[in-house]
């Protein structure tokens, strides 16, 4: 059995995909307190809770009982890089979380490390340049690729850069992960489930404010209010720029991809996808139960929210698919 650590690892998404595939999460490290509550009622990990930046290394090596370990793998905060707000890059405060791998990678030497990342991060040539040149120098072959959710069982389009790193062998991303098969629609994973209630599935619960129930009633199947036919007072300021604000998602296509931002809204019903919804389309299973609150729609909290803690994951599916490609070709040569 492979063992890896995960560094912000969130609701665990890429942490669930890599134990199907055979690497296995042994220790997590995560800020946020609903995720980690998350963790702790999903998981066997041993939950690190608190900033990375606060952990030494063999301190966590150490606490779990081994001398090394396979596998580092994560996802930094990805707004520094991210095509949504100002894109800071490395002057964004979190900007230079994203090196915090590389430090960890530097301690523990694990065999193989995986990032995930937007797609953003290829075009700041900075910081994926020292990515680059410090992992060399750490004795590591690295590969890249941008990889679409919808082409690996997930019902969204998601593009994610996967950045792979081997001092055992050289590693062909390209080649061990082929697209697959026939892209899943909205409709294909949440058309079983029941009208949400508070009695119903865990994490299958609505609360869309009565205005916005009401505002979304004006868009069609696939379309956005500021394209409707609604009247300017349900329309307010939005322009036809605001493609994603009350946005419905159609059954017979995949998602765009989930934000934390504005949560999408159910195909036919006047109401937004609850967080079940989210973990459906995110290609998440059923037992899978997330901790923390629902916000509404314009609410703020804390912490994570519900649905926020799935649109920050890596899609289980996405992430088995990596590891088997890992798997296949670095450990296997």
């Amino acid at each position: 059995m492979l063992r890896a650590i995960s560094l912000f690892s969130g609701a665990g998404g890429l942490d669930l995909g890599l134990n199907e595939s055979g690497i296995h999460t042994v220790a997590s490290v995560e800020i946020d307190k609903h995720c980690v509550e998350t963790l702790r009622n999903n998981t066997s990990s041993n939950i690190f809770h608190g900033d990375v930046r606060g952990f030494e290394p063999s301190d966590v090596l150490s606490a779990i009982g081994l001398s090394d370990i396979d596998v580092i793998h994560g996802g930094p905060p990805c707004q520094p890089f991210s095509q949504i707000g100002a894109r800071k890059g490395l002057d964004h405060k979190d900007g230079m979380l994203l090196f915090e791998m590389l430090r960890w990678i530097k301690s523990l030497k694990p065999k193989v490390f995986i990032i995930e990342q937007v797609k953003g991060l290829l075009r700041h040539e900075t910081a994926f340049q020292h990515l680059r040149q410090s992992s060399k120098e750490f004795g590591y072959q690295i590969d890249w690729k941008l990889i679409n959710s919808v082409h690996h069982d997930v019902a969204q389009k998601r593009e994610r850069v996967f950045i792979v790193g081997s001092r055992i062998g050289g590693v062909q991303l390209d080649y061990w992960l082929a697209n697959g098969g026939e892209e899943k629609t909205v409709g294909n994973v949440i058309c079983d489930l029941p009208r949400p209630s508070i009695n119903s599935i865990t994490n299958h619960i609505d609360k869309t404010p009565d205005r916005d129930r009401e505002r979304i009633s004006f868009v069609k199947q696939g379309e956005w209010l500021s394209k409707s036919k609604a009247p300017s007072d349900i329309i307010k300021r939005l322009t036809k720029k605001d493609t994603t604000k009350f946005r419905r998602l159609a059954f017979d296509l995949p998602s765009l991809t989930l934000r934390c931002g504005e949560i999408f809204y159910h195909p036919i019903e006047n109401r937004y996808l609850t967080p079940r919804e989210y973990m459906r389309i995110h290609g998440y299973p059923d037992e899978y139960i997330l901790s923390g609150p629902i916000r509404g729609r314009t609410g703020q909290v804390a912490n994570l929210d519900q649905h926020r803690q799935i649109a920050n994951s890596v899609p289980p599916p996405l992430a088995k698919a990596v590891g088997g490609a890992v798997l296949a070709n670095a450990f296997c040569q």
